[in-house]
């Protein structure tokens, strides 16, 4: 009998291996998505970071642009150059505008810059009016200074040329006269003496110089001192032209001649065509300034004010006679005169284009004597200012300068930065700044 052959195959093998590859795909499937999770997790807090610098970088991209066109402007402004209402300039990728406004007490300059969408603005303030700083008590031009009896001077006193001294005379701080010519003789000075050379005086501090004798320093000596810089007034005939010419622009006074106030009275802007007088006790209120082709003489108890609407700021009264510089314009305030400011560094400042000292003559531009006092200020870039007994005066700069008798100058660190009511071919000056929405 023959017996069949059976092929005996297991069924299960196929399922098994099919099992074996699903689990093998979803094992790599599972470690695909832990291992994207994974990557995801570290990568998006770095992508995170990166887009942040990014954000960062382009807004201090932006606000360069903003502040770069920001200062273009404002400084164009500041030195009266032309500026369009709105300006736009490039700064790399990056772009800046600027608005300027006129408001109520200058200009408002609104910039904003832009880098892709990022978007950084800031305001800029600037106030109407010329700025002056005085950074001396006293400070002449070549003429140098004379001091003479008891004068004295509370602050620094410097000079392009000699300054001389007689009798009990006193500078309460440091004494400059400038240049390789630059001497010192007969001062005491409470402070530090600097000079070419330095004869017959009093030093509390130290002395540098390249010659001394007959002097008595309390200090340290520095012989053999590089000589110091001479150093040029703070008012140009620009800047008083512009004055007078602003003073012309509110109306013009030419009758009659002289030109007399005797009693209370608001003026300025304006321009007298002549000699110009104030006596007897009058107020006189000043709204701008004063241009007077002629003299100009303040005596008695005339005060003179500025108007409590420009509060902080200064006015300038000018005596110049153009066609006559080496006679005319000179000032003379006498015998109690007050003069009156409103707020902080306000000054009425007195300014003379007489010349007749620079060109070897004997006028003197400006004479203050007899218990003259306040808030007043004397100019004088061409000429000579004599101060003479009782009067005390908060600056004084010429080309020359005589002090004799109890004559006082006090000065006040707030001169360095005087505004005034008008101020050179536009007038600005900067007042603040800051980052806005």
């Amino acid at each position: 009998m023959k017996l069949s052959t059976f092929n005996f195959q297991s069924t299960t093998t196929p399922q098994l291996s099919t099992n074996r590859g699903q689990a093998i795909i979803f094992a790599a499937l599972l470690f695909l998505i832990i291992s994207m999770t994974i990557g995801l997790g570290v990568v998006h807090p770095v992508i995170n970071q990166v887009e942040s610098v990014r954000s960062i970088e382009r807004g201090a991209e932006s606000l360069y642009g903003a502040e770069g066109v920001s200062q273009d402007v404002t400084y164009r402004l500041l030195k009266g150059m032309s500026v369009d209402s709105v300006e736009t300039l490039s700064f790399g990728v990056a772009t800046g505008t600027a608005t300027t406004t006129t408001v109520f007490d200058g200009k408002e300059v609104i910039a904003s810059g832009n880098r892709v969408g990022f978007i950084r603005n800031s305001k800029a303030h600037l106030i109407t009016g010329g700025g002056v700083s005085f950074n001396y008590g006293m400070q002449s031009g070549e003429g140098g200074i004379i001091l003479e009896n008891t004068s004295s001077v509370l602050g620094n006193a410097y000079s392009n040329g000699p300054i001389t001294g007689s009798g009990s005379n006193l500078i309460r701080g440091d004494v400059v006269s400038a240049g390789p010519t630059g001497s010192i003789e007969g001062v005491h000075a409470t402070s530090s003496a600097y000079a070419h050379s330095i004869k017959g005086s009093s030093i509390d501090k130290d002395a540098y110089y390249n010659t001394i004798s007959n002097t008595t320093v309390l200090g340290t000596l520095h012989p053999g001192s590089s000589d110091q810089a001479t150093s040029s007034l703070p008012i140009s005939d620009a800047q008083i032209a512009t004055w007078e010419s602003d003073a012309a622009a509110g109306g013009t006074i030419s009758s009659p001649c002289p030109y007399k106030i005797t009693s209370d009275v608001t003026i300025g802007p304006k321009k007298i065509t002549c000699d110009l007088e104030i006596s007897n006790s009058p107020t006189v209120t000043l709204t701008g300034p004063l241009w007077v082709a002629g003299d100009i003489t303040v005596k008695n108890t005339a005060t003179i004010a500025i108007s409590s609407s420009l509060t902080g700021k200064s006015i300038p009264i000018i005596a110049d006679k153009t066609s006559d510089r080496g006679n005319s314009g000179q000032i003379s305030l006498e015998n109690s005169a007050v003069f009156q400011g409103v707020g902080a560094n306000s000054f009425i400042l007195f300014v003379s284009q007489n010349n007749s000292a620079e060109k070897g003559g004997t006028i003197a531009a400006i004479t203050m004597k007899n218990s003259v006092m306040g808030n007043v200020l004397a100019y004088a870039g061409h000429g000579e200012i004599s101060l003479e007994n009782s009067i005390k005066v908060k600056e004084v700069t010429a080309w020359r300068i005589r002090l004799k008798n109890t004559a006082e100058i006090l000065y006040e660190t707030g001169l360095a930065n005087l505004l005034f009511t008008s101020g050179p071919a536009g007038g600005y000056v900067f007042d603040k700044w800051r980052e806005v929405e």
